[in-house]
């Protein structure tokens, strides 16, 4: 009994409880209707209120716009304003200056036509002056206008013969000349075709050292070192006070640069002793073996000469390392090869012949340290030995005149060899030579009174003079350029001729007013 009563009661309170929460949660919903409903009027409020203060600024701008609008309008009416009464007075200048102008023009004119009369009048006077006086002329002469027209023509026919004659001389003179311009061009293109670059070499190369510290060590105890390397490779060692170098002096270039090679060895690799010398020396010889045979087979590939014996490719290889006169003898072989070889072919002639010669022409330089005799005498045997061509062993055999040329390729190998023998900047002492012989040549020039310039021109094979008019005339220009190649003739050396160019030059300048 007593759980039916908990039971009742429990529902009772159930009930109450359910009820009582339905009514709380109406007011809490009811409540927060009217929150919802004050929340989206306030939100309306403010969105009108913003819309509106949005219009007005909308508003405020436009209007702003407008005036910024009418501002900038009237700053540009003004301008244009200003513009337009700027032309306005360029318009009303430029009209006065064209009638300024325009009255000008009508004096001017008026003026013309005065001076036209004035003219023609003259002009009439002139005419009949004229005619008096070709009248009085036939009364005193005796002749009629055709006796005299005639005579004239008779005169003028005997000038124009002496112009003939002397166009024909001229003539032949330019014929001569043009002859000796072509046989230059064809040297000069040679030339031009083969352009080799040259170096003076002396008798001693400088071998650089990383410190002075390097030159007691070199020299050794009691200079053993210095002894062993001198006696290996026949050359001095001259070790001064030159800061942080050692001077190489030996005459033969070959030496010298085994020396040179195997000093450098030594001072990189740092044990120094004469045992090591002696390893090093032979290193050296064997690298500039390699070397001459590289040099020797690039310069027959260089001249495009074929099927040479191995021996002879070293010995041209070996002229890498001889000098004559500061010109490199295997680049001065090479440059000989290819002037014979492009003359040859100018002329037609056989060009496979004529760049062999060249390149052997020079041989025997590669033993004349070795062996008796000239280096000509030495080429021909070793040519000989080597069973080479007769007409080559002919043109190294005449290259310096010994024998007679018996073909035209051998003459031209004698005229590279001396093109690039002998032409300004190939050897020392002939660039000192031809400096000093341009200096004689003028001075010799202007020593003659009269003289106002001279020029040295043509590697010094002219002298162009230039003289003053008012002291010297023709007659005396024809005396003056014989005694100034009688003087060149006495008091210079040169080779070939020399060719006296006097010019006078006379102005006379007069002025229509």
């Amino acid at each position: 009994m007593q759980y039916v009563i908990y039971i009742a009661i429990f529902l009772i309170s159930a009930v109450i409880f359910t009820m009582v929460g339905v009514t709380i949660r109406k007011k809490i919903a009811e409540s927060k209707m009217k929150s919802a409903e004050l929340e989206a009027k306030r939100i309306i409020d403010s969105a009108v209120r913003d819309a509106e203060n949005k219009k007005k600024e909308e508003i405020f701008k436009a209007k702003e716009e407008i005036m910024n609008a009418r501002r900038e309008l009237d700053q540009e009416i003004k301008e244009r304003r200003g513009e337009v009464l700027l032309q306005e007075r360029r318009i009303v200048q430029k009209e006065e200056n064209l009638e300024n102008r325009t009255n000008s023009l009508e004096k001017k004119e008026k003026d013309l036509e005065f001076k036209n009369q004035k003219l023609d009048e003259k002009t009439k006077e002139i005419e009949n002056t004229l005619e008096k006086q070709i009248e009085e002329l036939q009364r005193i002469s005796g002749l009629s206008k055709d006796e005299a027209k005639k005579q004239l023509l008779s005169e003028v026919e005997k000038d124009l013969t002496l112009e003939k004659a002397n166009l024909i001389k001229e003539y032949e003179t330019k014929i001569k000349e043009n002859s000796e311009k072509t046989a230059k061009e064809l040297i000069s293109y040679a030339i031009q075709k083969c352009a080799a670059d040259h170096t003076s070499e002396t008798t001693v190369s400088i071998v650089s050292l990383p410190n002075d510290d390097m030159k007691g060590r070199i020299i050794g105890r009691e200079g053993r070192n210095i002894k062993a390397l001198e006696t290996l490779t026949g050359i001095d060692l001259i070790i001064d006070d030159t800061p942080e170098a050692v001077v190489i002096s030996g005459f033969d270039p070959l030496r010298r640069e085994v020396a040179k090679l195997a000093l450098e060895k030594l001072i990189n690799d740092g044990r120094i002793h004469p045992a090591k010398i002696e390893e090093m020396v032979e290193k050296a010889k064997e690298e500039i073996e390699a070397v001459i045979k590289e040099e020797g087979e690039r310069a027959v590939l260089e001249t495009g000469v074929a099927s040479l014996h191995p021996d002879l490719v070293k010995l041209i290889g070996k002229l890498k390392y001889r000098t004559s006169y500061g010109q490199n003898v295997l680049n001065h072989s090479i440059e000989v090869s290819n002037l014979a070889r492009i003359m040859a072919e100018e002329l037609g002639l056989d060009p496979k012949l004529a760049r062999r010669a060249g390149l052997l022409h020079d041989i025997g330089k590669a033993l004349d340290h070795d062996m008796e005799g000239t280096h000509v005498e030495i080429g021909v045997d070793v040519l000989k030995k080597y069973k080479e061509n007769e007409m080559v062993i002919n043109a190294v055999h005449a290259h310096h005149g010994d024998v007679e040329p018996k073909t035209i390729e051998a003459v031209l190998v004698q005229a590279a060899d001396a093109i690039s023998a002998s032409r300004p900047g190939a050897r020392r002492e002939t660039l000192e030579t031809y400096i000093k012989r341009l200096e004689q040549l003028e001075q010799i020039a202007d020593s003659f009174e009269g003289v106002e310039k001279s020029f040295a021109i043509q590697a010094g094979r002219e002298v162009r003079i230039v003289v003053k008019p008012d002291k010297v005339n023709d007659a005396q220009m024809t005396l003056m350029a014989r005694d100034i190649a009688k003087r060149v003739e006495n008091e210079m050396e040169y080779p070939g001729q020399i060719k006296v160019n006097i010019i006078r030059e006379t102005r006379v300048i007069e002025y229509a007013k």
